[in-house]
Parts: C-alpha cells; structure tokens; sequence
C-alpha cells in the first residue's frame, strides 16, 4: 500500500496531547493514519475512534491500522455529524484539518488546479454539490463572494466574471478547465507570481463544496463540550481563516470571565473553562519543513478541559 501524505508536526501533537494508559482518542480526520498510528504504537493502552468523511482514504487508514485489532474503531462519518450524535466523552480529540496529499494526488476528484479531473472537489462523494456544480450553476455575485471570503481572493469578480462569461459557451467539467479559465481572467502581470493564480480560487472552491468553515465552527463546541475533564483538544489549521476560527474559540474557553461590560457582577462564576496550552501556534521547524513542504502552514493549538461548566467543576 502506497502512503502519500506525511502527517505534520507529529512530535508536537504527540507532546500536546499528553495520552495516559487508558484514554480514549478521537482523530476526527483520519486520512491515512499516520498520527493514529504513532498513538497506537506509543501508547500501548490508549484506544482510539478514527473518523473521516472519505471512505476511499479511510480504507487506506484500517489496511495500515490493522495490526491493532480491538483497540482502533473505524467510523464513516464528519466529525461534526459524529460529535452530534455521540455520548462518548473522549480525552483527547486531535483535528488535522489539512487536506490530504492523497486527495490531491491519487483521488483523482480534481482538488488540484495541475491536474486534467472532474472538477468534484467532495470529500465524500456522496454529498449533493460537486465544485463543477457551483461553478457552472452559482450566479456572479455568488461565485465572487465564495472566492473572496473563503479564498481571500483580491480578483474575485473579475474571476467570476469570466467564469460566468465561458461556461455559457462551454460547462466547465474538469480541474485544467477551471485552471485555465482563471488563468485567462487574471491580468498578465499576476500569472507568474509566487503561487498560481488559481491556487486561492481552488481553495474557495474546496471550503464551499465541503462546508469546512461551518463544520469546523460547529465542532469546536461540540467537541469542547464531548470533552471529558482534563481533556485536550488539539487542533491543526493550515489557512488563516481556519486559523482564526480556532484561536477565537480557545481563547473564550480560557477567559476567567465571559460576562459582558454591561454586567456590573460576573454572573458566570469567573472561572475559565480551559487553559490555553499554546499562546502562541506551534509551527513546523526548519528541518520538517524541508522534508514535509505542506507543514510550511501548519499552526497547531490546544487546550486542556478544565471544567464542563462555568460555575462548576
């Protein structure tokens, strides 16, 4: 079986995550395995529950994993949808929200703007919309707000514009497509800068047809909540909007106090919920940097669970 994707900042989430002999794990988003994997190895009396949203990828995850039989559970769902439904109050919960080099590579769904796919762009192919579907069916206005808000892209409506312009001539079906038509809508003097010009669209795209923002706003506090005391909850981002989902979140969690400036007595019990293990974000050093160039965005941030209510322990 071939691994593509190496998982980053292994010893920081390791060193974060602090396992004890009889925890229980939940890798929201599996992929291939690789921390699972060294949680298994190196806590020899931890269990875990993998989860992933794409049953391809998570089938790569149980053929590496199968060597830890009884102590490794498999569920095919979201993390949010998993977190809704579950009664289980894990004490360490790991997110790794990076996307695959799997699904850029090998999927062959079109995630990436190099490559000749269906422009699908679903981590699980059976959601309703693919990226092709928004593209060829949203109206200008739309498309520019997606590609501006969930891509931070400067030439949203004029991308947008020619996008609307060339599929009423020919439906736009492949990832080299929507490339190329980017490409084409972007001034000359910005196709040959530090990243392609359709790399931020590519991204807007991808957030959109998964619904990443709200799913990751939405188990923040169901994770958080699911917590079992002296928890952690560890959380790796890789674009800025993800990023400031997160520190957001932590740093309400770790406030002594949440009452408003018009409360004249704190009616909370001012007492923090969490403690914010990382000030600042961890990132990847020099060293894996050169040998893992996707952790070259990677921001890792935890927090340790220290009571399930404010006014109570």
């Amino acid at each position: 079986m071939k691994i593509l994707h190496r998982p980053v900042l292994l010893e920081e989430v390791m060193k974060t995550s602090n396992v004890q002999p009889g925890e229980l794990v939940v890798d929201g988003t599996t992929g291939e395995g690789g921390h699972s994997e060294v949680f298994l190895e190196r806590f020899a009396a931890c269990r875990l529950i993998c989860l992933d949203a794409d049953s391809a990828i998570q089938q790569k995850a149980r053929t590496r994993l199968s060597r830890f039989e009884g102590r490794v559970e498999f569920v095919h769902a979201w993390f949010d949808d998993w977190f809704a439904g579950s009664s289980l109050r894990p004490d360490v919960v790991l997110l790794d929200l990076g996307i695959s080099v799997y699904h850029y590579e090998d999927s062959g769904r079109g995630f990436s703007f190099r490559s000749d796919e269906p422009l699908d762009m679903r981590l699980d192919p059976l959601q309703e919309d693919s990226a092709a579907d928004l593209v060829n069916s949203l109206g200008e206005v739309d498309l520019a707000r997606i590609l501006f808000e969930y891509g931070e892209e400067t030439l949203s409506r004029r991308i947008a514009r020619h996008l609307v312009e060339s599929r009423a001539q020919e439906r736009i079906e492949t990832a080299k497509q929507l490339a190329d038509r980017i490409w084409e809508a972007v001034p000359v003097s910005g196709r040959y800068g530090r990243i392609h010009p359709a790399t931020k669209s590519f991204q807007a795209l991808r957030i959109a047809v998964n619904g990443e923002l709200q799913r990751l706003e939405r188990v923040l506090g169901q994770g958080f909540a699911k917590l079992a005391v002296g928890g952690r909850m560890v959380v790796i981002t890789f674009h800025s909007l993800e990023d400031r989902l997160v520190k957001t979140f932590f740093r309400e969690q770790a406030k002594a106090c949440v009452c408003g400036p018009e409360v004249a007595r704190c009616q909370c019990g001012g007492v923090p919920m969490a403690l914010d293990l990382t000030r600042k974000p961890v990132i990847a050093g020099e060293e894996e940097v050169a040998v893992n160039p996707p952790s070259r965005s990677a921001k890792l941030r935890a927090v340790k669970k220290l009571r399930d209510s404010r006014k109570g322990t």
